[in-house]
């Protein structure tokens, strides 16, 4: 937590609201999201009870697993989630558009959940489904391993910084407000969105009371209230089970008159609905109450460039799953799970640069650590030129800027610099010193690079005297990895080389009751 992150808590507890953290959205919202909300059966492991899915508001189809603990139920589930789910993903391949390196998706989908459980269903719900069989024993429609491997994909980005391709609602409004409550709290929707956007004539505080009641505001999911599942849950599902057996104790009965056994099945079926319908629809209206109040927010300078980065992702896994389609290894090898952890961190790196030079109000937390400051421009030796130390004799552009700030700064002579407004323009901060009068810093610095290629800059390509800078050391390549070997190499201190992945039966084992 920065010191900024911290005022805005306490000033959401001072004022009962909460106070914004940023001035523009930092991440790609979809005009065709595709929402789930789910609901998992308490005790079970991820087993799943309900979904309500769709790419519009007043379009939600609910899904539901009758009994969660019967296998055949629950890859049912899967079939109907995949139904609704894989045309909607597979469509946004069918528009490219031509790059040097081959096609790439004029959009993707985009996966929205509430928060981050359900996030984790998702990705535990593709390892159960991604390596099942379609032949033999415990087969299965020939879609449910498509889905679980589209799943994983999803919940394998969802672990990049800055990727929009699956988002988790409350770290979305997280990330732009603060409240006055614990980030444990936060993770309820309805509270979040409580302090947030509270009614009229309410104030935050008091909203997100209001919506930690599970009687007013059932949980966001995908976990039910446990008072709900010992009043309404359990007896509902205890019915259903009744009703199905009663079609089996007797099938005699059951023959002569089918369609009396089927009518207790299916109202067992509809209570159901009903009843897991009010759970559901309240977070699936809270979670397009979300995704307007982040869609009023401008996005950021830098959020289109990261979504074409996840747009190439995107076709690049659709050419995968034509030309091979294989699931995703259960486990990473050690180079392929330091690879991942190499790219995670240079995504992290590089998306708090770019948040920090989208948003004043994210640079002004590195402001606050001295890592960054602002100023005005006092002085500049233009037309500065310096042997480029090659030798030859040959010199070089090196404009001076001096900047007069009155921030805390913590970076030391060497330090390399970036300004908001001149990305393209690295410096190098040649001194700091105090002005004779007092009152601030004197910074000066060296221009390195962005001035076109001719001895003298190009016009507009140096700051002038008067024009006020933010300069800051967050820079995208901040984090550096050593060359790492080929999967062949992998030393023997962590295995030796891995086996070609091949799936086997032993994937798809797993304890079913």
């Amino acid at each position: 937590m920065t010191a900024i992150s911290s005022y805005a808590r306490a000033l959401a507890v001072a004022t009962g609201n909460a106070a914004p953290t940023a001035t523009v959205r930092h991440a790609h919202l979809s005009a065709r999201p595709f929402v789930l909300v789910p609901l998992t059966l308490a005790g079970e492991a991820n087993a799943p009870l309900a979904a309500m899915v769709g790419t519009a508001r007043d379009e939600a189809t609910l899904l539901l697993v009758a009994q969660p603990r019967n296998r055949d139920l629950r890859f049912a589930f899967a079939d109907q989630l995949a139904e609704i789910m894989l045309p909607h993903v597979l469509g946004f391949a069918a528009a490219t558009e031509e790059l040097t390196n081959g096609p790439r998706s004029l959009d993707a989908p985009q996966l929205i959940v509430p928060n981050p459980a359900g996030v984790e269903f998702v990705r535990l719900f593709a390892r159960s489904t991604r390596f099942r069989s379609t032949e033999g024993e415990y087969a299965v429609a020939p879609s449910v391993p498509v889905l679980g491997r589209w799943l994983t994909f999803f919940a394998e980005r969802a672990e990049i910084p800055g990727s929009s391709l699956m988002l988790a609602v409350t770290d979305l409004l997280g990330l732009h407000w603060a409240t006055g409550q614990s980030a444990l709290e936060d993770a309820n929707l309805a509270a979040l969105l409580g302090w947030i956007d509270p009614p009229p004539g309410v104030r935050g505080a008091a909203a997100a009371r209001l919506a930690e009641d599970p009687r007013h505001c059932p949980p966001a999911g995908p976990t039910t209230d446990p008072g709900f599942d010992t009043e309404q849950l359990a007896p509902a599902i205890a019915a259903y089970d009744t009703a199905v057996a009663a079609t089996v104790a007797d099938p005699a009965a059951a023959a002569a008159d089918p369609a009396a056994g089927r009518a207790g099945v299916a109202r067992a079926v509809t209570r159901l609905e009903n009843l897991l319908r009010t759970q559901l629809q309240p977070t699936w209206d809270l979670v397009w109450r979300a995704l307007d109040l982040l869609g009023g927010l401008p996005a950021g300078a830098s959020v289109p460039a990261r979504w074409e980065t996840d747009r190439a992702r995107y076709t690049g896994f659709h050419t995968y799953m034509v030309e091979e389609g294989l699931p995703q290894a259960r486990r990473d090898g050690a180079v392929t799970a330091a690879r991942r952890l190499n790219r995670i961190e240079q995504a992290q790196a590089g998306y708090d640069a770019d948040r920090a030079f989208d948003d004043p109000l994210v640079m002004a937390q590195h402001r606050v650590t001295g890592e960054a400051f602002s100023g005005i421009v006092v002085a500049v030796e233009r037309d500065r030129r310096i042997p480029n130390g090659r030798g030859k004799g040959r010199l070089v552009t090196r404009p001076l800027l001096t900047v007069r700030t009155e921030d805390p700064v913590r970076l030391t002579v060497g330090a390399k610099v970036v300004a908001s407004s001149r990305r393209r323009q690295e410096c190098v901060i040649q001194a700091i010193d105090v002005p004779p009068a007092g009152g601030g810093l004197l910074i000066t610095l060296e221009a390195r690079s962005g001035m076109g290629r001719s001895a003298a800059p190009a016009p507009g390509t140096v700051a002038e005297v008067g024009e006020s800078l933010c300069y800051s050391a967050v820079l995208a390549d901040g984090v550096r990895s050593a060359p790492m070997p080929d999967t062949a190499d992998t030393p023997w201190t962590h295995g030796g080389p891995p086996e070609p992945y091949e799936p086997t039966e032993k994937d798809t084992a797993e304890a079913w009751e």
